[in-house]
């Protein structure tokens, strides 16, 4: 088994968005497939290893946001099955309301980040549960229910390592910062540390993030992450507390965040990886989103 990450190059910044290409004993399978504004790139590199769409067995998304299956339909359309968390399978089937919700966030950068998404034949998508086992190019991975980041989220165990999607955290490759992608509508904290627990308890030696790459250090990058969500979580309450506005605390985390990020020993020219892997207004708005959920909720 040969595991070849593929740096998507988005928007012409590298290690920001990771496709996984993986060679099986009985052909290849392919682990998220970035967005379709990335397509030609991903198609490239597959290239350059002799790889085309139909030699590729089966695709697996983590889950459904843009950046990680945006070009997800393309490939049911080209007849590869694509594997993905029974919530969000409907949203591939028809994306009309997913790309409504994003175009609420990105407005008119919409076709320059993400292209275009198009629906999946429904008779190309699998929908995945817990523990699901998924056999494709002689390999056997493992759908393990992963919210937090958001319900329609799964983590795919194969032998001692995991396609981690966002569960674990984005982290720059050389640098020992750990990012938090916390978008809204569906950040759930208490949900995600029960889906720490669970990685943890997984014992897993390597993780293969999307936003990127492979990291083997798992104990540290889990409880940096951990340690993240609950920091950054209270960074935000305090400035809602205080009676900033959202432009305002934007600003403010995302000083705190680089300040954090350049302490962590990363170049300085790096943080805008950061910024294109895990746009940090996102996660101010999902977190501030949830402040508010849990003030309703009493």
């Amino acid at each position: 088994m040969t595991i070849h990450t593929i740096d998507l190059n988005f928007l012409g910044v590298q290690q920001a968005i990771a496709s996984y290409l993986v060679q099986g004993p009985e052909g290849w399978l392919l682990v998220e497939t970035g967005p379709m504004s990335t397509l030609e790139r991903l198609r490239q590199e597959m290239a350059q290893r002799d790889v085309g769409v139909t030699d590729v067995d089966a695709v697996l998304v983590t889950h459904i946001h843009l950046d990680h299956a945006g070009a997800a339909g393309w490939w049911a359309q080209q007849g590869v099955t694509v594997h993905v968390h029974h919530v969000g399978a409907p949203h591939l089937i028809d994306p009309s309301r997913l790309w409504h919700s994003a175009g609420r966030i990105y407005g008119e950068q919409m076709e320059t980040l993400w292209g275009e998404v198009v629906p999946a034949p429904r008779e190309n998508v699998v929908s995945l549960r817990d523990g699901d086992i998924v056999q494709a190019a002689g390999l056997t991975l493992t759908a393990l229910d992963t919210p937090g980041h958001a319900w329609h989220h799964h983590v795919y165990r194969l032998e001692d390592a995991a396609f981690s999607g966002d569960a674990a955290g984005v982290r720059v490759p050389g640098s020992g910062w750990v990012s938090l992608p916390a978008p809204p509508p569906e950040l759930d904290l208490e949900a995600w540390h029960k889906t720490l627990d669970r990685l943890e308890a997984e014992q897993l030696q390597t993780l293969y993030l999307t936003h990127f790459g492979r990291v083997d250090d798992v104990d540290n990058q889990l409880q940096q992450l951990r340690e993240m969500m609950e920091e950054g979580a209270q960074f935000v309450r305090r400035h809602m507390q205080q009676g900033s506005e959202r432009n305002e605390i934007i600003e403010a985390y995302t000083e705190w965040n680089r300040r954090r990020a350049l302490a962590a020993g990363m170049p300085a020219g790096d943080f805008e990886k950061y910024e294109a892997a895990n746009p940090l207004f996102m996660s101010v708005d999902g977190l501030m989103r949830y402040w508010r959920k849990r003030k309703e909720a009493g």
